[in-house]
Parts: structure tokens; C-alpha cells; sequence
């Protein structure tokens, strides 16, 4: 059995991977999941265990069937929750699509879903901090396969603001040897 203490983080890049000089750095969420990385190299005590780094690195020129999707579904075997980045610019890639259908469906890891631009708690939630906003719910669209799968995990939906993810990062009902009940959760401010 393997031993899950990774953090997968799922983000959108465009496909196919253009292997320019910027490559992944100019998609958007590409730069949010570095932005995990930068405060882990900054902290040591930040709680993100990068999954991408228990295997070695494919390149985007490889066979989808035999190298890509092989090596995700061993880092998410490897994982104990799926930090998702969604954003208005996420595109429903094939990629994408496998991770958290993999993740969820198949794996039943629970979802750190972090909005990239909303910066705080109330940005996110209605007036009266008991919902999400309808905005937000809209994202989701973006990856259907989340938003029809996402009921039968935990969620913790989180803006794009380091104490709010480190919370996060380690509250055990989002580790699937610990997790609680699913549906949607929020921090409220």
C-alpha cells in the first residue's frame, strides 16, 4: 500500500505543453501551484508536501497512454488530498479531467479547491458568510467533471492567501485516512 502523504495539485496548462522558453510559466495556474512551492522553499514548517516531486518528471511530448497518465495516477496513489487551482482562466484538459476524476472517483481523495482571485474569506461567500457566492459555484462549470463528482469527497473551498491554505493544508477532514463527511466547507471570515 502506498504511503499517501503528498499534496497533487491540479492546475490547468494549455495543451498541448508549448515547449517555448516560458512553457508552463505563462499559464496562470501553472504560477499559483509555484506559488505552494515558493512558500514551501521560504518555510519548511509550510505543510505542502509536493506530490509532483515522488516521481520523476515526464515531458509533455510524452505518450498520453503510456508515460502521462500512468505517472499521475501514481502521484495521486501517492497522495492524500488534490490541491485544486480554479480559476477563470482553468480549461477542462484532458489532463485536468483524469486528475480529479482519477483523484476523486477512483481514489476518493478529499479537495483543497484555492481561488486564485479571491484574496480573503468574505470574497468568496455571500453577505451573510453562509454560502458560497454564485460566482464562485460558477467556476466549477469550468471542470464538470469536479462539479459532478466533488459530493462524494470533502471540499474545502479557500482563497489565494497563504495562512488561509496552511490552515488547510493541515486540517484532517481534507486527508483521506482522516477525512470527514463530504460536501462543500468553507472558512468563514
Amino acid at each position: 500500500m502506498a504511503y499517501k502523504n503528498g499534496n497533487y495539485s491540479a492546475f490547468y496548462v494549455t495543451e498541448p505543453f508549448n515547449p517555448s522558453a516560458l512553457g508552463a510559466h505563462a499559464t496562470r495556474d501553472f504560477v499559483y501551484y509555484n506559488q505552494l512551492r515558493m512558500w514551501k522553499g521560504q518555510d519548511s514548517d509550510f505543510p505542502f508536501n509536493d506530490s509532483h516531486d515522488k516521481t520523476y518528471n515526464v515531458r509533455d511530448g510524452s505518450d498520453w497512454e503510456t508515460t502521462l497518465k500512468p505517472r499521475l495516477r501514481e502521484r495521486l496513489r501517492n497522495s492524500k488530498n488534490i490541491v485544486l487551482f480554479l480559476s477563470s482562466t482553468t480549461a477542462n484538459s484532458r489532463a485536468l479531467r483524469e486528475e480529479i476524476d482519477y483523484g476523486i472517483n477512483d481514489q476518493g481523495l478529499p479537495v483543497i479547491v484555492v481561488y486564485p482571485e479571491y484574496a480573503s474569506e468574505s470574497d468568496l461567500l455571500t453577505a451573510d458568510n453562509q454560502a458560497l457566492k454564485q460566482a464562485v459555484k460558477n467556476l466549477w462549470d469550468k471542470l464538470p467533471i469536479f462539479r459532478d463528482s466533488m459530493s462524494s469527497v470533502p471540499t474545502l473551498h479557500v482563497p489565494n492567501k497563504k495562512s488561509v491554505i496552511e490552515k488547510a493544508l493541515n486540517n484532517a477532514k481534507f486527508m483521506v485516512g482522516t477525512k470527514g463527511d463530504s460536501g462543500v466547507s468553507f472558512y468563514k471570515p
